[in-house]
């Protein structure tokens, strides 16, 4: 059996590649004994790893390259974008089961749900708390309500129908791809949408040999982007906590920028102390942080998955961030005892949850081990891969 992964975009081939999304459920078909290689467009670069075909682009839109490969299926990572429909035309006219990776919510289009979108689009371009975000927005929201329904919605049906397969990331995106797949193509359409998480790396786990859980929270993001990541609301949240709660530590990971390192200076000493501001770090170095940590935050505006969150779960740690359709992947995260949602998509709602989840793992309502067996059962790479060839057998 042979499956590849694709994503029409050059990318870099690296480690870091691997390390996720395609490139990493690709080393997952592997690991379950299926011959596998990742493909993506451009000029093979010196980091790129072995199992990486580079290839013209034009190549990515002839069936007959595709059927050369002698394929058993591809899952292809083009988000269902109008401008990558031929790349999945000419995987499916090849004759191989195609699957269509949709690294989104769901809330694409005013068709899932004009109020859902409308709402969506606002947090996107930052909640309206600026004249600039507030004008983005409007012509967001009016660009698809005029251009969106008449030549993207239709050019996306389009791709879409090509698949086999719809892949949504969490059940509450499989919810509303379902609904948008039944507008565009009826019940039949509908019925191809299916559940297939992003992989995660089979060595994030918690077992017996990991260390014991320590009272800290962590959190890990592009703190540069203030508008989905939103930095002051996790400095605010993680500075209240830790005031509050003096026995607890914090940390945060990801690129440093001046106005979190200022943030840490003016803290009280006894504060600064317990908040470890690492910056970047490699994978492996994630990883310990995530076996000490009993919680992982996510101060998000928006997700449509958030992997970190995915290999904290898999690590044995809990999840807290907002109860909003913008981060529906948490619902699912929180699920059986893994979380607690924010009431309030505010400081002191996330400061609640915070402090909810913190007694629960106080009190014994928490179990790493359990969370990690259940996570990694669903998200592990070699899991996400067996699932996808449990579902192509429907299609023979």
């Amino acid at each position: 059996m042979r499956w590849f992964t694709c994503t029409p975009v050059p990318f870099g081939g690296g480690p870091d590649f691997f390390a996720r999304d395609s490139g990493l459920l690709s080393r997952g078909f592997r690991q379950i004994g299926i011959d596998s290689m990742a493909v993506m467009p451009g000029t093979r670069k010196p980091e790129d790893e072995a199992d990486l075909i580079r290839t013209d682009h034009r190549n990515l839109v002839d069936p007959g390259w595709w059927k050369g490969h002698r394929l058993d299926g591809v899952v292809l990572y083009a988000w269902g974008k109008p401008g990558f429909r031929k790349v999945a035309q000419a995987i499916r006219d090849s004759g191989t089961t195609l699957v269509l990776n949709q690294d989104s919510s769901g809330i694409i289009s005013p068709l899932c749900g004009l109020r859902a979108w409308i709402n969506e689009q606002c947090t996107l371009a930052g909640g309206g708390t600026s004249f600039q975000g507030s004008a983005a927005a409007v012509v967001n929201i009016l660009k698809g309500l005029s251009l969106g329904l008449v030549r993207t919605d239709p050019l996306r049906a389009v791709h879409l129908k090509y698949g086999h397969f719809i892949a949504a990331l969490h059940p509450s995106a499989v919810e509303n791809y379902t609904r948008l797949c039944r507008i565009y193509g009826g019940e039949a359409l509908a019925r191809r949408v299916v559940l297939v998480p992003h992989a995660v790396a089979p060595h994030l786990t918690y077992g017996e040999s990991s260390p014991p859980k320590q009272r800290r929270v962590i959190a890990i993001g592009r703190w540069d982007d203030s508008i989905q990541k939103r930095p002051a609301l996790l400095t605010e949240v993680i500075g209240r906590l830790l005031s509050e709660d003096t026995d607890l530590d914090a940390d945060i990971v990801g690129n440093r920028t001046e106005q979190i390192d200022a943030w840490h200076s003016s803290l009280p000493a006894a504060i600064a102390r317990r908040v470890l501001i690492h910056g970047k770090l490699m994978h492996g170095e994630i990883q310990n942080l995530l076996s000490r940590a009993s919680v992982y935050y996510c101060p998000s505006a928006y997700e449509s998955f958030n992997i970190a969150a995915a290999e904290a779960l898999c690590c044995g740690c809990s999840v807290v961030s907002a109860d909003t359709a913008t981060m529906a992947s948490f619902g699912w995260f929180a699920s059986g005892h893994s979380g607690t949602l924010a009431q309030t998509d505010d400081t002191d709602g996330h400061l609640d949850a915070l402090e909810s989840e913190l007694a629960l793992w106080r009190d014994g309502g928490r179990n790493p081990a359990d969370i990690s067996k259940k996570w990694t059962g669903i998200l592990h790479a070699d899991k996400v891969a067996a699932s996808v060839i449990a579902l192509a057998k429907h299609t023979q």
